[in-house]
């Protein structure tokens, strides 16, 4: 029986600088046997000719940092997203702008449901693109008085609710004094809620109570779909409650024979104590299998820039909002780091604001000095607004960063004018900065927060072109090399996978984008629009027309 597979291309891009471009690549038990020209690989033996890619271009399966697979559940609810956008089926919505368009695809969607006791429950609002006008209670009560209606902000980190939903989770009454609870004149909330510990009592009753940071079953699958749709063969899933029942789930949908993607999710610090997470997490490592990778964990220390919910460091936020939120104090970080280093068990924690990042520096420069461990790759996710300082000191303690490139075209406009002004949105996940300080990097979707596809997101590192055509910030520019290193062995390294994927090599996972552009040619301008065929992963063919 012939067990080796070789397949041809019309070009494979293999990121290994030995040999960055050959001609074949042979298969054997999901991993790869070899890759160079035909009579080499057939030193190894008999085999079978596969030239089903021979007019496609290959390069390792690509690998997205920072994603949440609630993505594929979300889509299951209205989309609000001011952007087109394009579901796991491939159909393309279009954007609203204005806070009436989103009302009347609200109201659309409401007469559709025929239960009134059936929440309503909409994703991706972002009313910073329309005057950073808010969206209040009195707003959705306006689509219904009666139906629980929630729709969560494009950040993830705010949620928009009727009165309804306020009543059905206790907070429709005066007297409440929490940050994350904005009031009215009348010292009613009005309907914007901050921050998990405000989210979630409500978000239970208008649908979000697994979907703020897991997804169902239906939804695992669903974002395996955009996932074949833009080459992505290893995700992140970067905040996950790993309950037992969503374990479970998990290995169950990720281990059907047909599930296209290796999932890495990271569980959430938060609703437990540090030992608990720790200990937990230790346990999860145990129960890993090859396409659900358990086993690590995600703190978040702030919130979001465009939400106003970052920690900002001096002056603040440039249109005079009040300071952001603590999603973690610093007690509780240090716990968490000094349990997680002594344990072996990685941890990636999400920084928007300058501030929480320094906090984060602060935190994990004495706990490595109490517990050295010189290859942890600790990783700051988003970081977005640390300067050079900063980089300098993430080089010194061995960290990681996953910088948020996608922004630069989806709030890079709002971040010039309105949240932090011209200079520091200038420097703006720093890429260029990040290489040449030595820190290791890769570079972010945080889908559903943007679009999944890392193609989009390297050309967003390359060009730094905001959504009305600025360039913004130059000099952080990165290239087309630098800008796929990062999307492919770039992410691996900081998950502590780079010795399985994000290469084509000899012994790594036979996982691979197929492409029907040569992204090394197509220019850093079109980088955005290489077309994906599809993906293999463990040496399966996904096929995305096929899907």
């Amino acid at each position: 029986m012939v067990d080796t597979t070789i397949y041809s291309a019309r070009k494979i891009i293999t990121m290994n600088p030995a040999r960055p471009t050959v001609t074949h690549v042979a298969v054997r038990d999901g991993k790869i046997l070899a890759a160079g020209d035909l009579a080499e690989l057939e030193t190894w033996g008999e085999y079978k000719l596969d030239e089903t890619f021979a007019d496609k271009v290959l390069m390792p399966g690509l690998v997205e940092g920072h994603a949440h697979t609630m993505e594929g559940t979300l889509w299951r609810y209205v989309y609000c997203g001011f952007f087109d956008r394009a579901d796991p089926d491939g159909k393309v919505w279009d954007g609203l702008q204005t806070i009436e368009a989103i009302l009347d695809r609200l109201k659309e969607a409401e007469v559709q449901i025929e239960d009134p006791d059936v929440p309503l429950s909409g994703w991706s609002l972002d009313p910073i693109y329309m005057d950073n006008t808010r969206v209040s209670r009195a707003d959705l009560d306006k689509v219904s008085t009666t139906r629980p209606i929630g729709v969560l902000h494009a950040s993830g980190h705010i949620l928009n609710v009727n009165t309804k939903a306020l009543e059905l989770g206790g907070l429709m009454k005066t007297g409440i004094n929490h940050p994350g609870i904005p009031l009215g004149a009348d010292g009613y909330p009005k309907g914007e809620l901050f921050g998990p510990d405000t989210m979630t009592p409500v978000g239970v009753h208008v649908g979000f109570n697994r979907s703020l940071t897991d997804s169902d079953e239906q939804g695992l699958r669903d974002f395996a779909k955009l996932c074949v749709r833009t080459g992505v063969t290893t995700i992140t899933d970067l905040a996950a409650r790993l309950d037992d029942d969503g374990v479970e789930a998990m290995l169950r949908v990720t281990g059907e024979d047909n599930y296209p993607a290796r999932v890495v999710p990271l569980q959430l610090f938060m609703g437990a104590t540090p030992k608990e997470t720790v200990d937990k997490v230790v346990g999860l490592k145990s129960r890993a299998t090859d396409r659900l990778r358990l086993g690590r964990i995600k703190a978040v220390a702030d919130g979001s820039i465009q939400g106003f919910s970052a920690r900002m460091r001096w002056p603040g936020y440039h249109n005079g909002a009040p300071n952001g939120l603590w999603y973690t104090a610093p007690e509780q970080l240090a716990e968490l780091y000094r349990l997680a280093l002594a344990a072996g068990v990685q941890i990636h924690t999400h920084t928007n604001g300058d501030e929480a990042t320094e906090m984060v520096l602060e935190t994990l420069a004495p706990a490595l000095k109490d517990v050295p461990s010189p290859n942890h790759r600790f990783t700051l996710q988003h970081c977005q607004l640390a300067d050079a300082a900063q980089f300098r000191k993430m080089k010194e303690l061995n960290m990681c960063v996953n910088l948020f490139a996608n922004h630069h075209f989806y709030w890079g406009d709002e971040h010039y004018r309105l949240t932090v002004g011209p200079e520091r949105a200038l420097r703006m996940n720093a890429c260029r900065t990040a290489l040449e300080t030595g820190v290791p990097m890769a570079i972010h979707s945080d889908a559903p927060v943007t679009p999944l596809g890392p193609f989009f997101t390297a050309w967003s590192a390359v060009n730094r072109l905001t959504a009305s055509g600025r360039t913004q910030g130059e000099h952080e520019k990165i290239g087309v090399e630098a800008a796929l290193y990062a999307i492919t062995l770039g992410a691996a390294y900081t998950l502590h996978l780079d010795d399985e994927v994000g290469s084509i090599e000899v012994g790594k996972k036979a996982d691979f984008a197929v492409l029907e552009d040569d992204p090394t040619e197509i220019g850093g301008d079109n980088l955005k629009d290489v077309r994906v065929w599809g993906t293999v992963q463990g040496g399966r063919i996904f096929s995305a027309a096929k899907l």
